[in-house]
């Protein structure tokens, strides 16, 4: 008789670990999500929840992408903005990048620079001005909030992207649950645990953590650009909607660090060690699941592509595509290979598209990715794609195009599972290029490999991790237990400058004795001796 393939028993292996967990029964959950790609992420969480027996209420604006009003597993509070934001507008990330590739090709001028930097600025700000307006629409209607007090939520699972939950969450006097990877100022260590910037990379600097000097110089310079922006920029929002409602002794910042539970989507197979606190659980990956079988036309292409096998590509949810010029050029480049590929594209047709290319509007990316014949993986360098590819043992060619992905792509690269090209300056041949040393060097697949082995071997599925740490907060009414309140101590006392101060001063009197002491003692003999000498 055949051994049972291990993959196959994951889904099981979960449904009995679940079951033999402590759970509670009928808890009553808040969720503040953010929209997007994090909402893949958010839920599948609830779908989970709402399997365990939980009843999940789900806020979000009427404006939402994907967060529908009606769903089988939540029920819904749909919020309604005087305008809509900024960030859910269809052409919002189009037009970004449109202006950021434009001036990498321009030669990226000092004033052009400056320009899109403070267009951004003011775009972010906006986002989080109108995000904040959340939470007065929420505060403001005393209907609304009275209902939401009488429900008797157990406690508030948030996305932080956008905090304004938190606020909320402070009026009900609920413990919350974050599933974060990203924050106000960055990425969610930043706020919450001891980050040593002397190796530990800065949101926006992509660098590995052996830094040089000078990358080091430049981490700390992102870091206090990322801590402006974070305090002038972002929090003002916020601070202002915490005064008006909680009062001048709440301050937002602490409320970010007060959370019970952080559910950090991070993996260190994939991210670089730092240092980390007991309220802080690792689910990255925790989306990722064993690959599905195709539909007959998808099968029939695949195996279509014989012994070479076939490469996917996907540039994630946020842009529809990419410039014409870059993908006539991509699409130039695939038609040289023999191997077949799968596409989703949404943009205009390439012109330059060869026999062996599928355009799609919509892919099973995770069943492509699992399957035995995939051989590589085109991306944006989105965390959901990696995450997938690394389960899968995919190695990546990445095209980083806005915020993480450049870091999440150096990341891949540092471990020998990726390779990145620049969009800005990408040809045909400097991409097939790349392409062939990812499907031909197979150094690549075997690290990817690697990284996928060490990423399953875990006594726990991160999804179930993450299910069990939300029960124990119902459970126990919070996990404050678990949580540090040095965000309280003023700075100085946090870095121990008053005691050095102390010890400092200390010092300098007992040296001042004992020189006035050498002194006095000295100055005693010299006084006898002269007498001695007449």
């Amino acid at each position: 008789m055949g051994s049972i393939p291990a993959v196959s028993l994951l889904p099981l292996v979960l449904s009995v670990s679940l079951l033999m967990s402590p759970s509670v029964q009928g808890g009553k959950i808040l969720v503040f999500p953010v929209d997007g790609s994090h909402w893949v992420n958010m839920n599948l969480l609830i779908q989970n929840l709402h399997s365990r027996g939980h009843e999940v209420t789900v806020i979000h604006t009427s404006t939402s992408w994907y967060i529908k009003g009606n769903a089988p597993h939540y029920r819904s509070i749909t919020i309604t903005l005087p305008k809509a934001v900024d960030i859910e507008e269809e052409d919002f990330f189009i037009n970004f990048l449109g202006k950021m590739l434009e001036i990498k090709k321009a030669g990226g001028s000092p004033l052009a620079l400056m320009e899109f930097f403070w267009e951004m600025i003011t775009g972010l700000s906006k986002i989080h001005e109108q995000a904040s307006m959340v939470g007065v629409e929420i505060l403001e209607n005393k209907a609304l909030l009275q209902s939401l007090h009488e429900t008797q939520f157990d406690m508030v699972l948030i996305d932080p992207g956008l905090p304004v939950g938190v606020i909320v969450a402070h009026e009900l006097q609920l413990p919350v649950v974050f599933n974060v990877k990203w924050i106000t100022s960055g990425e969610g260590h930043f706020v919450v645990a001891p980050t040593p910037i002397s190796y530990v990379p800065v949101p926006g600097h992509a660098a590995t953590d052996k830094m040089t000097f000078v990358e080091r110089v430049q981490n700390v310079l992102f870091y206090l650009l990322n801590t402006c922006i974070d305090k002038f920029v972002v929090c003002p929002h916020y601070d202002r909607l915490v005064e008006r409602y909680l009062g001048p002794d709440v301050n937002f910042y602490h409320l970010l660090q007060g959370v019970d539970i952080w559910l950090m989507r991070v993996d260190f197979v994939f991210e670089f060690p730092r240092p980390t606190l007991p309220n802080i659980a690792y689910i990255g990956g925790f989306q990722c699941k064993p690959s599905e079988g195709l539909s007959s036309e998808l099968e029939d292409f695949v195996q279509s592509s014989g012994e070479h096998g076939f490469i996917v590509m996907t540039l994630g949810t946020l842009i529809k595509g990419l410039p014409t010029e870059i993908t006539s050029e991509i699409a130039a480049a695939f038609a040289q290979i023999p191997q077949k590929v799968i596409w989703r594209h949404l943009g205009e047709r390439p012109s330059t598209v060869g026999n062996n290319t599928l355009l799609v509007k919509w892919m099973p990316q995770n069943d492509l990715l699992g399957h035995p014949k995939v051989r590589a993986f085109v991306a944006h360098g989105g965390t959901n794609g990696i995450y997938e590819a690394i389960y899968h043992g995919v190695p990546i060619l990445g095209i980083p195009l806005l915020f993480d992905q450049f870091e999440n792509i150096i990341r891949l690269e540092a471990r020998g599972a990726a390779k990145s090209v620049d969009a800005s300056t990408l040809t045909s041949q400097s991409f097939l290029e790349a392409l062939r040393e990812i499907l031909h060097n197979p150094s690549y697949s075997n690290n990817m490999k690697r990284l996928s082995s060490l990423h399953r071997d875990t006594p726990v599925h991160p999804l179930h991790t993450a299910i069990y740490w939300i029960e124990f907060v119902i459970r126990h009414k919070g996990a404050s237990h678990l949580r540090t309140e040095s965000y309280k101590m003023p700075w100085y006392v946090y870095h121990s400058v008053d005691v050095m101060v102390f010890l400092l001063a200390l010092m300098l009197v007992l040296t001042a004795i004992v020189v006035g002491t050498v002194r006095f003692i000295c100055s005693r003999l010299c006084r006898r001796r002269k007498p001695k000498q007449e």
